[in-house]
Order: structure tokens, then C-alpha cells, then sequence
């Protein structure tokens, strides 16, 4: 979710507005239909409406929230500045996501849009070391690879396997899609093991596997898998600047009163 959001218009929390039957928001786009934790998110806003109304944006709880996800998975604990507005736009056809399909290169034109260098890059796509990715998203792999009619031929066998029998033989609608852990070693800890595992050509979805095997980010993959400590203060630092990615200031955003809805503007001069 925090990637979705701060990748589009910023940091500002556009990703949770509800859409309604007279308008669509970032929540409809392709892209978000495999975002989840919106629950979560609401019921810490209702919580601190509650405590403090009017204090806390639902783009400072998300940045909260990831801070928190994060340590209790086993990762960096770190410091995360405060002080975001919540967007006033939320337009589906912003979402310009980079997707799994893509390159090294391809990829890298969407991170350097954002203010990120390569290495970045391949820091943050470290949060691939938990969370999952539906079948849809890597069956080509499996079967067809750019549609040579075979499987990806750096995937390691063992694995090819294993997702061909997780993910059957047809390709199904997404909320039946069947799902696969990103990090096929230690799935729900952060930490450096997902770039040992697309060392090992383990990675599932193609930009993973990518990022081992091309030439311009081997050795920063190869110094992450040897330095675990090294992994999480990066980490650490560029979840950090994610978060500071486009924040909104002064009349360009608002304090949500719900994180779903946009508030009531007086129309008053």
C-alpha cells in the first residue's frame, strides 16, 4: 500500500478513498486490486479520531503503520517523520504503477521519476522478502516466457514446479487467483534472504529474477545478500525517503476525517 500510494501522486493517502457509483478514485485502478490492509488503516484512524480528532492524517497513519509492520516482522526499527497532508485528488487514471513484467532498465525509469537511484531500487524492492503475488502476475514464467511456448529458463526448476502446482494449469479470475510467497525462504520476516533467493534464480515474478541477473545490479544484490545488517539500515532509510516522496503542504491537502472520503468543503468564502 505505501508503495502504491507514494508512487502515484505522493504520499498523500489517495489510495484509500472509497470509489462510489458517480466516480471512480485510485482504488478502482488495475494496479490496487491486489492491495490489501485498508481495514487496518481505518480502524487506526477511527481509534485516534477518537483520542485526538483532526491531528493525524491518514497518510502519516500509513507511514505509521508500515514503520510498525516492519519491526514486528523482524526488521529495522526507525524513526519516521510526521506532518503529511492528505491528498485531495484520488484519480484512477494516475496510477501508473511499474509492473512485474518489466526490466531492469524499464524499472528504473519509474524510481528515477521519484527521485531514486538504481541502488535504491534494489533496496526497496527488498520489501519483496514478505507479502505475495497472484499467479496472474507470473504465469508466463511458468509456461510461455515472452511467448517462446517454454518456461523462463532462469527459474530454478525446483521452483518452476512447485509454482506450476500452486498456480494449475489455467489462468483464473483474480479473487480466485491462487497466490505465491514472494520469498520462497523466509516469507514472513524481513530480511535480507530474498536476494540470496534470486541469487539461487528463485525469484518468482521476473523484475526479482531480473535484478540478480542484470549486469548494472548483480553486485549491489550480491553485497545486500552478504550483509544483513548492511540490508536492514538501508532499508530502514529508504522506506524513509518513500515516505517523503510528493507530501502535501498548506491548501494542497486536508486532515481526513475518514481515511475513505474526502471532508465536506465549506463552500464559504
Amino acid at each position: 500500500m505505501y508503495f502504491h500510494d507514494c508512487f502515484v501522486r505522493g504520499c498523500d493517502a489517495s489510495i484509500l478513498i472509497s470509489p462510489t457509483k458517480k466516480k471512480t478514485t485510485e482504488r478502482s485502478a488495475g494496479p490496487n486490486q491486489t492491495v490489501r490492509g485498508f481495514d487496518i488503516i481505518d480502524e487506526a484512524e477511527s481509534s485516534l479520531e477518537t483520542q485526538c480528532p483532526g491531528n493525524v492524517s491518514c497518510a502519516d497513519i500509513i507511514a505509521l503503520a508500515v514503520r510498525d509492520a516492519v519491526a514486528l516482522a523482524g526488521g529495522p526499527k526507525y524513526d519516521v517523520p510526521t506532518g503529511r497532508l492528505d491528498g485531495l485528488i484520488s484519480n484512477p487514471n494516475d496510477v501508473n504503477l511499474p509492473g512485474p513484467q518489466l526490466t531492469v532498465s524499464q524499472a528504473l525509469a519509474f524510481f528515477t521519476n521519484k527521485g531514486f537511484t538504481l541502488d535504491d531500487m534494489v533496496v526497496l524492492l527488498g520489501g519483496h522478502t514478505v507479502g505475495v503475488a497472484h499467479c496472474t502476475f507470473f504465469r508466463d514464467r511458468l509456461g510461455n516466457f515472452q511467448g517462446t511456448g517454454q518456461p523462463d529458463p532462469t527459474m530454478d526448476p525446483a521452483l518452476l514446479a512447485k509454482l506450476k502446482e500452486t498456480c494449475g494449469p489455467r489462468a483464473k479470475p483474480l479473487k480466485s487467483d491462487p497466490t505465491a510467497f514472494l520469498d520462497q525462504n523466509a516469507s514472513f520476516a524481513i530480511d535480507n534472504s530474498y536476494y540470496s533467493q534470486i541469487m539461487q534464480k528463485r525469484g518468482v515474478m521476473q523484475i526479482d529474477q531480473e535484478l540478480a541477473d542484470d549486469n548494472s545490479t548483480a553486485a549491489t544484490v550480491q553485497g545486500l545478500a552478504a550483509d544483513a545488517a548492511g540490508f536492514a539500515r538501508r532499508f530502514a532509510d529508504a522506506l524513509v525517503r518513500l515516505g517523503s516522496v510528493e507530501i502535501k503542504q498548506g491548501s494542497d491537502g486536508e486532515i481526513r476525517r475518514s481515511c475513505q472520503a474526502f471532508n465536506t468543503r465549506s463552500t464559504k468564502p
